[in-house]
């Protein structure tokens, strides 16, 4: 019999910041805020402090878990250089799950009964990250960038709709305006951490050498190098 796995999981996708650190079914520590900025003061001392609450040493650690998108530039980068660089260390495994089927993931199954859920993520834009899950949160879609034609053309004839995530009341907004109708969900908007490490471990393999989890981009970044690469004209 395998002994459980002990997964430290990672989140600063959203305008969150998030550690669980978790053996099996157990959550030994949970600590998440509310912030868009300054994770990456927080984020490092958190994992520290959920081990020392634990009594662990990073080498008991099997794996790392990380949030990789879609979600914010910033945090992503923040959260996976972090999850990458403690993994390395560690010569642990770093598995990477996506937003979207975290924030998914938290509807509960009574309430998704015969509904479609959609996961939405803010963008800041126009658009929202989103994607659809059947009730039994097989996914309907890839993740995408939409905005309200194109969010209406992914919900398509479902007959009931349930939204979830930070996005969500914008999507409920943007769905009415094409003459569809949703119901936002009551489960937490922004990504959970002992989520995270759940699908995670279910992801977990021994065995193989996986590569590091890549971020989640569903657009290009607003700051571009100039043409001429930031090199000063002659």
């Amino acid at each position: 019999m395998h002994a459980p796995l002990r997964i430290l999981a990672l989140d600063t996708a959203t305008t969150g910041c998030s550690v669980s650190l978790c053996c099996g079914d157990d959550v030994l520590v949970h600590d998440a805020r509310d912030m868009s900025r300054g994770q990456a003061q927080v984020l490092l001392p958190m994992a520290v402090e959920a081990l020392r609450q634990a009594g662990l040493a990073p080498q008991d650690l099997d794996a790392i878990a990380i949030t990789r998108g879609p979600g914010a530039f910033t945090g992503l980068r923040i959260g996976l250089a972090a999850a990458r660089g403690l993994a390395l260390a560690l010569g642990i495994p770093c598995i990477g799950v996506t937003t979207l089927e975290v924030i998914a993931h938290g509807v509960s199954g009574q309430d998704r009964h015969g509904k479609t859920v959609l996961a939405a993520v803010e963008s800041k834009r126009e658009d929202l990250y989103v994607q659809t899950f059947d009730d039994a949160l097989n996914p309907l879609s890839k993740p995408l960038a939409a905005d309200a034609p194109g969010l209406a053309a992914l919900v398509g004839t479902a007959e009931a709709v349930l939204v979830v995530g930070d996005g969500g009341l914008r999507a409920i907004d943007m769905l009415r305006s094409e003459g569809i109708e949703a119901e936002m969900s009551t489960a937490a908007a922004l990504p959970d951490t002992r989520i995270v490490a759940t699908l995670a471990a279910t992801r977990f393999d021994a065995h193989t050498k996986a590569p590091a989890p890549a971020p989640l981009y569903l657009r290009p970044p607003d700051a571009k190098m100039p043409k001429n690469e930031g090199r000063a004209r002659p």
